[in-house]
C-alpha cells in the first residue's frame, strides 16, 4: 500500500471529510498540521505546485488535490488502486 500524507489545519471541515474517508477505508496517513508553521505550509505549497488551501493530499508521489478531488477519486472507482499501486 502506497505512503499516504495529508497537509490539514484543525478547524478544516474539508480536512476532517477527507481524513473519514480515508479512515472509513482503514487508510493510515500522515498528517502534517501547517496552522501554526509557516515553514511546513511553503513545503506543503511547493509539493503542491502552489496549492495553499488545505487539505492538500499525497498518495505516495502522486499529488491527489484536495478534499473534493479524493472524493471524486473514490466515486470513479480510481482511488482503491492508487493506494494499493
Amino acid at each position: 500500500m502506497q505512503t499516504v500524507e495529508i497537509y490539514t489545519s484543525p478547524f478544516c471541515g474539508f480536512c476532517h471529510a477527507a481524513k473519514r474517508l480515508l479512515n472509513k477505508k482503514g487508510v493510515a496517513f500522515t498528517e502534517y498540521d501547517v496552522s501554526r508553521d509557516p515553514n511546513l505550509r511553503q513545503t506543503m505549497m511547493q509539493r503542491a505546485n502552489g496549492g495553499y488551501t488545505v487539505p492538500q493530499i499525497f498518495v505516495g508521489e502522486t499529488h491527489v488535490g484536495g478534499c473534493d478531488e479524493l472524493y471524486a477519486l473514490d466515486r470513479a472507482g480510481k482511488l482503491d488502486p492508487l493506494l494499493a499501486s
